[in-house]
């Protein structure tokens, strides 16, 4: 249908009739191709919909340090909602299990077959707190295979290209916005490693990690869970 981008990627469990059970080769490879041929975007948002499936651990879920920065009423209703979910007598935990699976084999089919992935998270969405629920992203791209560079490479080049008709980014290039992240670690090593931050530097003016730390405890403070 000439659909440029396409944010989530639950529909295609639908599509591959594997929103229950393991997907076949065959419909997987079937979904890949049309991806690939399309052309189109894909914007995988792993975590929030494994919320939503209703497959988390709660208790971990329940103490993500992030959710103190979100209002008490926002938590509380994301808690509810999947806490109700998972005790509808029409819940099934293991077709979950299998929609969760059959999502993490395609996200590595279409990283292997280079379609054209973009990174996102949907938030602020269930447990996905604006900022937190990007690194919670990256490192479960990481578990479906994808390698440091090419996880990256979904949020900088592959995100500037998308937008090249908007605006100039994605790339350390002349004529491209000043935006960079300084990490302690080598983020190539381990995706983990881009949340020890020195700092940033936002349209080329610089943040260093206290003073992020700072508006992070004023958000805390001021409209916060514990507020």
């Amino acid at each position: 249908m000439g659909q440029e981008t396409f944010d989530h990627i639950d529909g295609y469990t639908i599509f591959m009739n594997a929103t229950d059970r393991p997907v076949t080769d065959e419909k997987l490879a079937e979904a890949v191709r049309l991806t690939v041929e399309s052309g189109s975007w894909v914007i995988p948002t792993m975590v929030l919909w494994e919320s939503i499936y209703g497959v988390p651990d709660m208790e971990k879920m329940r103490n993500l340090p992030e959710l103190k920065y979100m209002p008490a009423s926002m938590v509380e209703s994301w808690i509810t909602g999947v806490e109700r979910r998972l005790a509808n007598p029409a819940f099934d935990q293991a077709a979950a299990t299998h929609r969760i699976a059959n999502r993490m084999k395609l996200l590595a089919a279409l990283h292997e077959a280079d379609a054209r992935i973009l990174m996102g998270t949907d938030a602020p969405q269930i447990f996905s707190v604006p900022g937190f629920s990007l690194h919670n992203e990256l490192e479960r791209m990481a578990e479906a295979g994808m390698s440091p560079y090419a996880i990256y490479r979904t949020g900088t080049a592959r995100v500037g290209e998308y937008f090249r008709e908007q605006d100039t980014f994605g790339l350390v290039a002349p004529g491209h916005r000043a935006d960079l992240v300084l990490v302690n670690q080598n983020p190539f090593d381990d995706v983990r490693h881009l949340r020890d931050r020195a700092g940033v530097m936002v349209r080329g003016r610089w943040l260093s990690e206290e003073m992020i730390q700072q508006q992070l405890d004023t958000i805390e403070r001021t409209v916060g869970r514990g507020a």
